[in-house]
């Protein structure tokens, strides 16, 4: 499947601290390098990333009108996780409550909800994909804390 779009701006990357996304494992360092990250993003990794995503995702042109009338795409996050060595991301979905919250006169079923919350999170891989293989060309800075345990 094919998504016949016009591709959105980039997300502008805000200065959010990872740990406090339920899904991130971020350990040590702070220095997240966002500012590096988004220009990056604006520098071509965002259209290369967005072109290998739209042509393959399941997400139809109703679904992705329903992620451009909620804004998800600018509610994207990325970070260095210099621990790991790899481009983290938080991708923006909808919560378990969209029913009872009314958050889109679209949308009206689970599997409409999963299709988005799929999408974003193979639209965030992609992106950190994209910006690891093809643009970040830095070394971790990351020393690990002398008092971890040695399990040798």
């Amino acid at each position: 499947m094919s998504l016949n779009v016009e591709m959105p701006e980039p997300p502008e990357l805000r200065e959010i601290d990872p740990a406090e996304y339920d899904d991130a494992e971020v350990v040590g360092d702070t220095d997240y390098r966002r500012d590096e990250l988004e220009g990056f993003l604006r520098d071509g990794a965002w259209d290369q990333a967005w072109d290998e995503w739209a042509a393959h995702t399941d997400v139809d042109e109703e679904e992705f009108a329903i992620v451009r009338d909620l804004e998800l795409i600018r509610r994207f996050d990325f970070f260095w996780d210099a621990f790991a060595e790899r481009v983290g991301y938080h991708a923006p979905g909808l919560p378990e409550d969209w029913k009872e919250r009314d958050l889109h006169p679209e949308l009206d079923s689970w599997s409409t909800v999963s299709s988005i919350n799929a999408g974003m999170t193979e639209l965030g891989q992609i992106v950190c994909d994209v910006l690891k293989d093809e643009y970040i060309d830095w070394e971790s800075d990351y020393e690990p804390p002398d008092d971890l345990p040695d399990f040798s």
